[in-house]
């Protein structure tokens, strides 16, 4: 919303002598009633309107502020690489290619171990037809066995999907001449 030109001088106006009012009736006194905000994050009520006028602070409204000195974080222990590109905090490129090989063969036997037990689940599942148990005399249960299982099936496959992306995302496994 645009304010015309002739409303925004007189609202300026307005606003510059109320403070020039306000500043001349204020004692020099620090009132410990008011609590000012100045630059740095600095909060004191021990100053006068007019020091706080010079030191650029602001008065805040409301109800009294509690101010919690913090410590300041430790550095890292850690070297972080530096964008320069001097290597410092760089893996060596064998010991990088042994993880990513590890991750990759873990990764791997995971995706076969739940590929089995999805198998396994669709087996028992049976195209939405599985065989019913013996204590499964009320219908009742078997249409809730038959809901797990979809379900079991759906969890599944979206652990496997899942495991799939993060094999995707290593580096190729390297190929080792015979």
């Amino acid at each position: 919303m645009r304010l015309p030109v002739p409303l925004l001088r007189a609202i300026a106006l307005a606003l510059a002598s109320g403070a020039a009012a306000g500043a001349a009736t204020a004692a020099d006194t620090p009132d410990t009633t008011v609590t000012y905000r100045c630059p740095g994050n600095d909060y004191k009520n021990t100053i006068s309107a007019k020091e706080a006028e010079k030191l650029g602070c602001k008065k805040l409204e409301g109800g009294p502020v509690t101010v919690i000195q913090m410590t300041k974080p430790r550095g890292t222990a850690t070297p972080v690489p530096s964008a320069s590109g001097t290597g410092v905090g760089r893996v060596d490129p064998t010991a990088q290619r042994a993880r990513d090989s590890d991750a990759r063969r873990i990764l791997e036997n995971e995706l076969r171990a739940e590929e089995d037990r999805l198998a396994e689940l669709k087996k028992e599942f049976n195209n939405g037809q599985p065989e019913r148990q013996g204590n499964e005399q009320n219908y009742q249960k078997y249409v809730d066995r038959v809901g797990q299982l979809s379900a079991a099936i759906a969890r599944k496959e979206a652990d496997v999907a899942a495991i799939r992306r993060e094999l995707q995302k290593l580096p190729a496994a390297p190929v080792l001449p015979l």
